[in-house]
């Protein structure tokens, strides 16, 4: 961490000292209603776009921290162009701290009541601690609310940036929001129409929020990443917070709803595939996607195609999800 830049470094450990510092003095409203999340208002009244921006859901996610890190730093320098009520949370600060995905469990299938056997694991009281900051922001908040959910991907992909959108979200936010990550020059959408747990369906469900998890490149090493695979995410999101116009997408982004979810019922469970498989990789018709004891799930369409195979989940939770091309 030593070499790590200092604006990076803070983020990484949750430190809002400097950045709440600078708000705070320019007459922003600064919260820190729990470790790691931190709340900037302005002053003034009237109905501000509200935008919760999270990070670091996974430890070992970091790209996303040293984009916003940046983003952040350079707004905390000129804080009046800050056009909106915004949230940031970083999510699972000890995994970051240690390099590790998670510390228990996974992080991003725990907001939702039905925890089981994780209900004391480290990460669902850290769900909890979020939950509770997220309603408090969304309270009384006007009615543009957004959620971006940045991550990184396990494994490469035919699209190298893609996001997963709930499919609960009302036309008009969903429309502007699929603008917003064609800015970004996200390759494919995923319309999901239900929850797997995550941080960006719960925020859609709840609070109406425009919600997405955004999945950008490859896991790497905090500190090391090639922000230029970044550049476009980054002139998105700074231009978001600001409030300034954004260029037009190159390209509209492909869109995909979800065909089948592929759920581990058993430690019996094994994909038809090695996990050198892509993200998108193309199944046709009747192809095994996996076994699971006396269960074989197979492709239903013409073709499917497979995003976020880990036969390494705990049973009961999704080992991957199967789509096809609706735009």
């Amino acid at each position: 961490m030593e070499t790590v830049p200092p604006a990076v470094r803070q983020l990484a450990a949750a430190d809002f000292s400097e950045l709440a510092r600078r708000f705070d003095e320019a007459g922003f409203a600064v919260t820190m209603p729990a470790a790691g999340i931190v709340t900037l208002k302005a002053p003034a009244g009237g109905a501000r776009t509200s935008v919760l921006v999270s990070v670091g859901v996974h430890g070992d996610e970091t790209g996303p921290i040293e984009v916003l890190a940046y983003v952040l730093d350079a707004l905390s320098r000129q804080p009046a162009a800050l056009a909106v009520d915004l949230m940031v949370c970083v999510g699972n600060i000890d995994a970051i701290a240690a390099g590790k995905r998670f510390i228990d469990a996974d992080l991003n299938r725990m907001f939702r009541p039905q925890r089981g056997s994780l209900a004391g694991t480290a990460e669902a009281a850290r769900a909890d601690a979020m939950v509770q900051a997220t309603a408090d922001f969304f309270a009384g908040a006007g009615p543009v609310r957004w959620h971006l959910d940045l991550h990184t991907a396990i494994r490469p992909s035919e699209y190298p940036t893609f996001a997963v959108v709930p499919d609960l979200i009302a036309d008009g936010p969903k429309a502007a929001l699929i603008e917003w990550l064609g800015q970004a020059a996200i390759g494919a959408i995923i319309l999901n129409p239900q929850s797997a747990g995550t941080y960006s369906y719960y925020s859609a469900e709840h609070h109406g929020a425009a919600a997405s998890t955004v999945e950008l490149g490859r896991v790497g090493t905090l500190g090391q990443n090639d922000l230029s695979q970044f550049a476009d995410v980054d002139r998105a999101l700074a231009g978001l917070l600001r409030g300034g116009d954004l260029p037009a997408a190159t390209a509209a982004p492909h869109v995909f709803k979800v065909a089948q979810e592929i759920i581990k019922l058993s430690d019996d469970f094994k994909m038809a595939f090695g996990r050198d498989t892509r993200n998108f990789t193309a199944l046709a018709a009747g192809a095994v996607i996996a076994t699971d004891g006396d269960t074989t799930y197979r492709v239903q369409h013409a073709q499917e195609l497979v995003v976020f195979p880990n036969p390494d989940v705990r049973v009961g939770l999704r080992a991957g999800l199967m789509v096809v091309r609706s735009a």
